[in-house]
């Protein structure tokens, strides 16, 4: 048995693109894109106070290194947000920066003598390496991911 064939019109259809977007869009994304930034390097802010505030965590006398994964996930989390809700690859360096700078002045002694990351601290050495290095990673698996280098960044 076979089935009657649909109808097909004779003439090709023409297909209407969309109209280009309007001011209205564009001002609209471009004021995503920047609260998208801002909330991003708020992110790295938090994050590296987070991992500030947990590197002396200790059980049983014992530090328990728990900044450390707490800090990785959150390199993951908000260099993925920042390209995300920015769409640049540049955009990868707004929670970084902050993060970086953060971890900086909690290594360096202030007038007082009070000092967050003290050298006997193998879990503030941890956290900045292991920060550091899943920041970089991020940012090396986008720009090697682009499909255009310029495209995007």
């Amino acid at each position: 048995m076979t089935l009657p064939a649909a109808p097909m019109p004779l003439v090709e259809q023409e297909t209407v693109a969309p109209p280009p977007p309007g001011a209205g869009y564009r001002l609209a994304d471009r004021a995503l894109r920047v609260a998208g930034g801002i909330v991003s390097a708020a992110g790295g802010v938090l994050a590296a106070v987070l991992g500030l505030v947990l590197a002396p965590v200790r059980v049983d006398g014992h530090l328990v290194g728990v900044s450390v994964p707490v800090t990785i996930a959150a390199a993951i989390v908000l260099s993925w947000f920042a390209y995300v809700t920015v769409g640049r690859t540049w955009a990868l360096a707004l929670p970084a920066l902050p993060w970086f700078a953060l971890m900086a002045m909690g290594a360096v002694r202030t007038a007082e003598g009070d000092l967050l990351l003290t050298g006997d601290n193998w879990v503030g050495l941890a956290m900045i390496t292991a920060g550091a290095m899943t920041f970089a990673v991020m940012a090396f698996r986008r720009i090697v991911s682009s499909p255009q280098r310029g495209h995007h960044g």
